[in-house]
């Protein structure tokens, strides 16, 4: 089975690790209630109850699903950080980031619209699909 077929911006995203600018995603400023999924596998990564409103310009969300993402350390652009990864298809999503108090979990998944789908609560979620 093969991944979705990805747009020119979501593959210089997804697969080339790249950020959208900052206010400018889908996903920025959206609060419906359902589930964020893996725009190149489907896998589902976050709920929307974990999504807030950081300020940054990306969807940000304090907790993923269990098992959902994988992070991976970044030492590129002379910084270090922690880059998230979806982690069936190894899908760029965005940075973590931890240790700001926005959240009870301390922790800010800083994530790229277009690495991500919504699914609206109450839809059924796609199939996971597999390399």
């Amino acid at each position: 089975m093969a991944y979705n077929n990805l747009t020119t911006e979501e593959k210089q995203i997804i697969v080339y690790k790249g950020t959208e600018h900052a206010f400018t995603g889908e996903y920025d400023d959206f609060y419906e209630e359902g589930t964020f999924i893996c725009r190149r596998c489907n896998l589902p990564l976050f709920s929307s109850k974990a999504k807030f409103d950081a300020h940054c310009g990306w969807p940000a969300f304090d907790t993923s699903f269990p098992n959902a993402i994988k992070r991976i350390e970044d030492i590129s652009f002379g910084m270090k950080r922690v880059e998230v990864e979806c982690s069936n298809c190894n899908a760029h999503l965005g940075h973590e980031f931890t240790g700001e108090r926005l959240t009870e979990s301390n922790t800010r998944e800083c994530i790229n619209s277009v690495s991500i789908k919504f699914i609206k609560e109450g839809n059924p979620l796609p199939e996971v699909l597999k390399s």
